[in-house]
């Protein structure tokens, strides 16, 4: 589908809303629509479409993988302008957020609707995405009430070292070992942060930022670093990994539900186009970010 050009075409023209939203991804396929499967994508865009009165689509900074939570994901929509001037909106897209309260399950929530310039683009205008991952390596496993957001590990780990491999893989470095490849998409990524701490309960937690994900990228990450955490590997095989073409067997990816993403960084409104273009000028437009 070809979006609208912008506010000036058409009578009345178009505007372009960005979507600040979280969700709980437990029981959804991922973000992205799929056959016979419940996603975030067709939950909010079909409530959308009907408090709009016409179609809507979405696109999105991160599509998240099955299971993948996020508090800070951001969405942007072209609609027509004539669809915010209902009695209901009267012009003013931020109460589509007590519209969507009331009208989405409990598991998904937007939290801001404003409009944006025309250059504005949920992933190409993306400087860079931040996630978060928490990690249980208690004999027990995690507390139930976080169950669902914390991933489990079985055997003890040790920060200190998965600090150390994780800072060996910082940096603008070929991915491929991380990732599950998609053809035509480069698995070339500028990898900004990658710690960890353990917070009062005990509980690892990883923050992962870069100006793009591949697809199961940072999960790999973590399985990567854990291994040498809980000693099976070292921080050079870790390292080396770096080296490799394609994806690496070796790499154990962990679970979903202890990811979030929590954040997307953008430039200044007089940046925006910049930088749209530079993104699709280096991943070209198969290459998606994923979870």
């Amino acid at each position: 589908m070809t979006e609208p050009v912008g506010p000036d075409s058409g009578a009345g023209g178009f505007c372009r809303l960005r979507f600040d939203l979280g969700y709980d991804g437990t029981d959804f396929a991922g973000w992205a629509r799929q056959i016979g499967q419940r996603s975030v994508c067709e939950e909010l865009e079909t409530r959308l479409s009907t408090i709009l009165r016409v179609p809507v689509r979405l696109t999105v900074a991160g599509r998240t993988d099955a299971g993948v939570h996020a508090t800070g994901q951001v969405a942007h929509a072209v609609v027509p302008r004539s669809a915010l001037e209902t009695r209901s909106i009267a012009g003013d897209p931020s109460t589509l957020v007590g519209r969507l309260a009331k009208m989405c399950p409990d598991d998904v929530r937007v939290k801001e609707v404003r409009v944006v310039p025309d250059a504005f683009d949920a992933r190409f205008s993306a400087l860079r995405r931040h996630y978060r991952y928490r990690l249980d390596d208690s004999r027990w496993g995690p507390e139930p009430v976080v169950a669902r957001t914390t991933a489990t590990w079985r055997r003890p780990l040790d920060v200190d070292a998965m600090n150390v491999a994780s800072s060996e893989l910082l940096g603008l470095n070929d991915f491929a070992a991380f990732c599950r490849r998609r053809e035509g998409a480069t698995t070339i990524r500028d990898l900004q942060r990658f710690s960890w701490t353990r917070d009062q309960d005990g509980v690892l937690v990883g923050e992962v930022s870069a100006d793009a994900f591949c697809w199961s990228m940072v999960r790999s990450l973590v399985g990567a670093v854990a291994s040498v955490g809980d000693g099976r590997r070292s921080v050079d095989w870790c390292s080396a990994l770096l080296a490799e073409k394609a994806r690496s067997s070796q790499v154990p990816v962990a679970e979903a539900r202890g990811l979030c993403l929590v954040g997307v960084d953008y430039p200044a409104d007089d940046e925006l186009a910049a930088r749209n273009t530079v993104t699709r000028d280096v991943r070209g437009a198969t290459g998606c970010c994923g979870g």
